[in-house]
């Protein structure tokens, strides 16, 4: 299937037409797909379908965070179709970007750990989208780049201080863990996405975006020479896993 190209991958051509120098990062001798910069033996864009969401999602991402092989982030706007990504910037938001956050077509929500709310921020836990005004359409936000840069951008950016805050509960997020078995427990943004969907009622999409972001996980292990090139099947299942719940 030959989708166009969506906000990560237009965001992608910009920040690499204005860099200064090439963008380097472990793997920089893997010959690359320019759509989903996995190995070129290894790339996944034949499989790259989009669901039907009543949810949006934004990416507001760290500098060269989008040049990175190794981000998720384009991996929802691979499967969500309302998805828009913008570069972070302290001084000078992005209008475009501020626009859509106060869309009245949108209800956004940070997704955030409750524990750095400002005071008097509003934190929710799920979000039901039968209670919103009729016509919203809730927008998630998420601050994609290391856990540090995460937490500076949402300290330095004060437009996000007046919405209010998606943070899971613990629960979700064990029950989560526990699916991934004994692998040391980090949430990537693809992987915080799905659980946002499942979180507001759209679990089926929330499994989509997990088995596409696992696809992507081992694709790119493939694509390090971690594993014996003869040693496919693993591969295999997980695309006919995913395959299984896109029909």
């Amino acid at each position: 299937m030959n989708l166009p190209k969506h906000a990560v991958h237009r965001l992608y051509d910009y920040r690499k037409a204005i860099s200064s120098r090439p963008f380097t990062a472990r793997g920089k001798n893997v010959i690359r797909c320019q759509s989903c910069l996995l190995a070129e033996q290894f790339c996944t864009c034949r499989y790259r379908n989009q669901v039907r969401s009543e949810l949006a999602f934004m990416l507001i991402m760290y500098d060269d965070e989008v040049l990175k092989p190794s981000n998720s982030g384009r991996l929802i706007a691979d499967i969500i179709p309302d998805t828009h990504a913008y570069i972070w910037s302290r001084n000078e938001p992005n209008r475009k970007m501020l626009s859509i956050i106060n869309d009245p077509q949108y209800q956004p929500y940070v997704v955030f750990p409750a524990e750095y709310a400002v005071d008097g921020q509003a934190v929710v836990s799920r979000v039901d989208q039968s209670k919103l005004p009729q016509g919203k359409k809730p927008l998630f936000i998420l601050l994609d780049g290391s856990w540090r840069e995460a937490i500076k951008m949402f300290r330095k950016s004060e437009y996000l201080h007046s919405l209010p805050l998606f943070s899971f509960s613990p629960e979700s997020t064990a029950s989560y863990a526990l699916r991934k078995g004994a692998r040391e427990f980090q949430l990537g943004t693809a992987e915080v996405a799905a659980l946002a969907l499942s979180a507001a009622g759209e679990s089926v999409n929330g499994q989509v975006l997990e088995a596409w972001f696992a696809l992507f996980v081992e694709s790119s292990l493939h694509g390090r020479s971690r594993n014996n090139p003869n040693e496919l099947g693993q591969l295999d299942d997980l695309i006919a896993n995913y395959s299984a719940l896109l029909s």
